[in-house]
């Protein structure tokens, strides 16, 4: 008799979960879209309760609407086993950043089920509340308020399009605010002994190599970050005004950012961890064909997985920006810098999951995530925690997001027997 394998035989519950998930969260213009509390994401919690409900599992919800799903185990007086991601999106994004960690640890609950096999411990699906930014300018609302991180300035934050702030949502989804921002968890943190995140890769990496489609996440980059950054030179005639009499914005801005980017390159020669990003860069609303630019705004988003990179290089853009304002009679003036620590996931964690990879024969590269997770917000709150990434296609946060579900089984196989073998 050929060996049970959760690769195969869960290939078609996972499936219908994306489906089905899908369906309800179709975005008619583009993607995919389920605004962390909203109706929209409290149906989906309620899709996967009905799920656990007809496993049999035991079923709790946190003052943040943060939903647990439990498989009781062996001996539960020990600390639970936990994995699971968020089960929101950001605007018109794909349909499985966050809902594949989701489907991952329900479908090993689901293995556990058929196959009769009862847990060391109890095994818990952890499904978290609003993970993206994009609608409230604030990530990890859901885990922020578990682990007593929520503050209450967080919840004044204004919506991207609409008169609504984040507590006026969170109300609007049938919870008080208020309790989120106390200062104290949600849950006895000491009763988790880990957190497994599945999530997709959201790069090129895994899905850039033939055999190796999954990936052990060694740590989480942290982030130094400016939201808007002014250039503030001289708008002057096209025409009319020479090379030597100009304060270009355009420009200066250009020679800062080219600068930066040979400081980068230098620093990755010497295998440092970073990346540079300016997602945003604007002329001011009455720039024009024939005006010499006087005003640009960008932002700056720089992350590693060492915090005094990081540093070092802020102090580096400072030093240049100096530097090509003199020499170009312009003026760079930057907001308050915003800081999110980098996150080393727990050794022992991320040890276990690259052991259970090599005894299941599957193939894996240890990397880095550049994207912030839910996990890190766990792991600095003191929850053990370790991330598998699966590959997927064109990236994310867009609507083509894509992922092979043959990858996708891959990864469960290994969370399947990181647990499996997690008291071994």
């Amino acid at each position: 008799m050929p060996e049970q394998d959760i690769g195969t035989e869960g290939l078609a519950f996972a499936q219908k979960i994306f489906d089905d998930v899908g369906a309800m969260t179709k975005d008619p213009a583009a993607g995919y879209s389920r605004q962390g509390y909203s109706s929209l994401e409290n149906q989906v919690h309620e899709y996967i309760r009905g799920i656990g409900r007809e496993l049999g599992l035991e079923e709790k919800e946190d003052a943040a609407g943060n939903l647990y799903l439990t498989l009781p185990g062996l001996h539960r007086e020990l600390p639970a086993l936990f994995s699971g991601s968020h089960g929101d999106s950001v605007p018109q994004g794909g349909n499985f950043d966050g809902l594949a960690g989701v489907t991952a640890a329900l479908t090993v609950i689901w293995w556990m089920k058929r196959t009769g096999y009862t847990p060391y411990r109890d095994f818990t699906l952890l499904v978290l509340r609003l993970e993206e930014s994009a609608y409230f300018g604030k990530s990890y609302v859901g885990s922020c308020a578990l682990t007593g991180r929520l503050k209450p300035d967080d919840l004044k934050l204004k919506h991207r399009t609409k008169p609504e702030t984040l507590g006026d949502a969170i109300r609007s989804a049938g919870f008080d605010p208020e309790k989120l921002v106390t200062g104290t968890p949600l849950i006895d943190l000491k009763k988790i002994a880990g957190f497994i995140e599945l999530h997709i890769e959201q790069g090129p990496t895994l899905d850039s190599h033939a055999d190796k489609r999954v990936g052990v996440v060694t740590g989480i980059r942290g982030n130094l970050r400016h939201k808007v950054v002014r250039c503030i030179g001289e708008t002057a005639h096209s025409g009319a005004v020479n090379r030597e009499f100009r304060h270009d914005a355009v420009l200066a801005t250009a020679d800062l950012l080219m600068r930066m980017e040979k400081h980068w390159e230098h620093r990755l020669d010497r295998e440092e961890d970073l990346v540079f990003t300016v997602g945003v860069l604007k002329t001011s609303d009455s720039a024009a064909l024939t005006k010499v630019p006087g005003l640009t705004t960008f932002c700056i988003d720089m992350r590693s997985l060492s915090m005094g990179t990081l540093e070092r290089f802020h102090e580096v853009l400072l030093s240049e920006a100096e530097r090509v304002g003199k020499e170009r009679g312009v003026k760079f003036e930057f907001d308050p810098v915003l800081r999110t620590e980098s996150a080393k996931l727990d050794s022992r964690l991320v040890a276990h999951l690259a052991n259970s990879a090599a005894a299941a024969g599957i193939p894996y590269i240890a990397m880095p995530s550049g994207a912030g997770h839910d996990s890190a917000i766990l792991e600095t709150a003191g929850v053990p925690a370790a991330m598998i990434f699966v590959a997927n296609q064109k990236g994310s946060h867009n609507p083509n997001e894509s992922m092979k579900i043959e990858d996708f089984m891959q990864g469960v196989k290994l969370l399947w027997k990181a647990v499996e073998t997690y008291d071994a």
